[in-house]
């Protein structure tokens, strides 16, 4: 397949030292360099030294040669995580009780990335550069954790662990150890993934994709991200086509994604696992404006000449095209590392190569045990000669530059941004143009923060007016004023590649908005970044990226001119599920509700917000001073008449469920019976907690109590979601089973107006209304006409509740 990346000169400068380049060309173990592979090094040493990056040749091969010797370190540490209870750095054979009695880890994939992460530690030796990294298939992490430990580069809960003399046989034990601490978690500074706990490590990639869909998006002009992909997500996400679509001189950093072809899953082979199938990926690639760059993928030289040219090309073309002598997309360089899975270890290619490539367990199985020591000892490298060769490709002091644990994407934290103030509005208005009046002001009075939107579909019909004409689509042909060639809205009907651009623009400002049933779409690449998010706060670490919001709109309750399929309270109720300090979820009623929330959005960092809004124009129900006490304690008392008996209160979650909430409050009111109609904005404040850190999320007791007070015991709730859902999450709101009653999304729907909505999930006002009589221990139809009752109870026409 031909490239445009720079290949080695038809004759390549020779090295100074014969000696030194005759030991990296040696290999060391199992590492050979291919014929193509010498080729590039010896061009690549040349173009180092001519740069002024290495002080000569000889230096880069001994380099070279340290590196061929730290892969090989890491491969043989990576086999004894997964079998090993103790590692011995003299080499000799593991006896019986040095195995685990349960082996496991996903070897094959973790062998493949240590020649990779390894090379990417030496080129950012070669150039004195330390770049970022992410790895979509988190699963190899025991790649990453073997060669982090043997280079030093740790985080502190890892160096205490495991910067002693024991600390690789500490490690062997810890991985999939399955130890607890008291309260239940981890006891390990380790984790099956990439943890908060791996040095640089920024996503968890547990969930294969979204590497592929983020990476563009995650670095500034000046800084450089490898990204090791998996050929698995080939298959999976084709929304990382779409990657030249996007990249921009102007506002990306350099990127260098490198497939990891290793051409298996779990049980089966991939369709790269044919040279047929390698060869139409790369035709495949061609054609949507990558440069595929096959290499070697055992050979770690091979990695670090590919990230250098890859590196070098995209450098190129992107200062052409900010010259103008090139017209966007840039082609942009892919790195396709062949290879066979578990290559460097027994089984390599097979399929047990992917998670225990031996046929028994060496610590029961004699031959398994002499198959483990025999390959193991062709991975071992002498204490001296690795201290040695780990010295001569790190040197982070002497280059004056931070560990590859404190890369620019894993130390995130963008300035505080100046928040606009607007007015309050006191008339109908969609709470949508809030969303648009605030996030286009955010914008202009912080130029120096990215601005990303990720749009599914249609801005104009969610209310973005502004935000479309003033931030436009990004294309590569405008063809009208909505869009430009460096737009800041990303849009695409693929609802996972629009939220991971915002996800992974941790530098700047965010928002994303899309129809809240196709919002479930985006649900996997969320959840992935709440988890990992907590897991950063949990161990004192927390992430400072800008709190990004995501907006569900044309809600289920605004949709009914579509069909069922468009109808979906999944969204909101899945991150309700989710820990309330990294996921709110917000219910805003009104412009005035949702201007007073949006700067709290922006503060609250490492966090994602859920905002449930109307498009559609709204009364504005709440003052500004009603609206921000709303944002600060998250429910509100709209309403509350004490003049009758016993009183009931009246909970409503929604816009269309406050309005709801005020009709059947008139009609008790006219009945003479006390109540009190509280609006519940973020429902996640009134939770139970579930530790800690969701505690100081949660409101104190005395505020609830102010709110819902114990001795009103008779309740009626009106939600926007599924009842099941609100009734379990805020359980300790209905104290007495027998006189409560939770109304909201029944799974009801079709091509319906909104009051139909209501009706056909039987939570209109009159539904309402009835559910309070009944708790009320009152017959409904003291409080319904005979047609009204006859309605709710499905004996009479719709048309009286909903005026159709």
């Amino acid at each position: 397949m031909q490239n445009n990346i720079p290949q080695p000169a038809s004759e390549p400068t020779q090295a100074v030292d014969g000696c030194a380049y005759d030991l990296w060309q040696k290999g060391y173990g199992v590492i050979e360099h291919s014929e193509a592979t010498c080729g590039r090094v010896q061009s690549l040493a040349n173009r180092l030294v001519k740069a002024g990056l290495q002080p000569d040749e000889t230096t880069v091969y001994q380099k070279l040669a340290a590196l061929d010797r730290l892969a090989s370190a890491g491969l043989w540490l990576v086999a004894h995580m997964t079998y090993a209870n103790r590692v011995d750095v003299s080499g000799d054979p593991l006896k019986p009780h040095d195995f685990k009695l349960q082996p496991q880890g996903h070897t094959g994939g973790a062998l493949n990335m240590v020649p990779a992460y390894a090379a990417y530690l030496a080129l950012n030796n070669l150039t004195g550069q330390t770049r970022s990294w992410l790895m979509g298939q988190g699963h190899c992490v025991a790649a990453v954790e073997a060669i982090n430990v043997l280079t030093g580069n740790l985080h502190p809960e890892q160096a205490q662990r495991y910067g002693s003399a024991d600390g690789q046989s500490r490690l062997a034990r810890d991985f999939y150890n399955y130890r607890q601490c008291t309260d239940g978690t981890v006891s390990a500074p380790l984790g099956s993934h990439v943890t908060p706990y791996t040095a640089g490590g920024i996503i968890e990639g547990g969930y294969l994709g979204f590497a592929e869909l983020q990476y563009a998006h995650m670095p500034l002009p000046g800084e450089s991200l490898v990204a090791f992909l998996s050929d698995g997500a080939a298959e999976e996400q084709r929304g990382s086509d779409w990657i030249p679509r996007w990249w921009r001189a102007e506002d990306c950093g350099l990127v260098m994604p490198i497939m990891i072809a290793n051409g298996r899953r779990i049980e089966q082979r991939t369709e790269l696992g044919t040279r047929a199938g390698l060869e139409r990926f790369e035709e495949h690639l061609a054609a949507r404006g990558f440069d595929p760059y096959p290499f070697d993928g055992r050979d770690p030289a091979a990695f670090v000449c590919a990230l250098f040219e890859m590196e070098q090309s995209l450098k190129a073309s992107g200062e052409e095209a900010l010259q103008g002598k090139i017209r966007y997309p840039v082609r942009i360089p892919y790195g396709i590392a062949e290879t066979v899975k578990g290559f460097g270890f027994y089984g390599a290619g097979s399929n047990a190569a992917h998670n225990l490539p031996l046929p028994g367990n060496p610590r029961l199985d004699a031959p398994a045990r002499e198959l483990f020591n025999q390959h193991a000892a062709r991975l071992w490298v002498a204490p001296d000669e690795l201290n040695l060769s780990i010295a001569r490709i790190s040197e982070h002091a002497r280059q004056c530059r931070p560990l590859e644990r404190d890369h620019p994407l894993a130390l995130r934290n963008p300035q505080e941004p100046t928040y606009p103030h607007l007015p309050p509005c006191e008339n109908r208005r969609s709470p949508m143009s809030a969303v648009d009046d605030f996030f286009c002001a955010l914008v202009d009075a912080n130029p120096e923060l990215r601005a990303r939107v990720g749009n599914p579909d249609e801005l104009a019909s969610n209310r973005l007016n502004g935000v479309l004409a003033a931030l436009k689509h990004r294309v590569l042909e405008p063809e009208n004023e909505q869009e430009s060639i460096h737009g800041k809205i990303i849009t695409a009907l693929n609802e996972e590649a629009v939220v991971s651009a915002c996800l992974a623009n941790k530098a700047g400002l965010n928002l994303v908005a899309s129809y809240e049933a196709f919002c479930v779409k985006m649900l996997g690449a969320i959840r992935q970044e709440l988890i990992f998010s907590r897991h950063q706060k949990e161990i004192g670490r927390p992430a400072q990226w800008l709190g990004v919001p995501v907006v569900a709109t044309s809600h289920t309750w605004e949709n009914g001119k579509n069909e069922q399929s468009h109808q979906d309270t999944t969204f909101c109720e899945s991150l309700l599920a989710e820990m309330n300090d990294v996921s709110r979820v917000l219910f805003p009623a009104d412009y005035n509700s949702t201007l007073a929330l949006l700067p709290s959005v922006y503060r609250r960092r490492g966090q994602i917000s859920t905002l449930v809004i109307p498009k559609r124009e709204r009364p504005c129900l709440f003052s500004w001073d009603e609206a921000e006490a709303l944002s600060e304690r998250g429910a509100i008392v709209v309403d509350e008449d004490t003049s009758g008996g016993e009183p009931l209160l009246l909970m409503a979650n929604g816009a269309y469920q406050l309005a709801e909430a005020i009709r059947v409050c008139e009609r008790l009111r006219e009945t003479g019976t006390s109540f009190r109609l509280i609006y519940i904005q973020e429902p996640g404040r009134l939770r139970q907690p579930r530790d800690a850190m969701e505690a100081e999320q949660t409101l104190p007791d005395f505020a609830r109590e102010q709110l819902f007070p114990a001795q009103i015991t008779r309740r009626v709730a009106l939600t926007h979601m599924r009842p099941e859902v609100f009734r379990g999450h805020l359980h300790s709101l209905f104290p007495k089973t027998k006189h409560s009653r939770v109304l909201g999304y029944l799974n009801r729907g079709g091509t319906l107006d909104t009051a139909g909505m209501l009706f056909t999930n039987r939570c209109s006002w009159a539904h309402t209304l009835a559910a309070c009589a009944l708790v009320m221990d009152k017959p409904p139809g003291e409080w319904l006409s005979a047609a009204e009752l006859a309605a709710v109870e499905g004996r009479g026409t719709p048309g009286v509740i909903t005026g159709v």
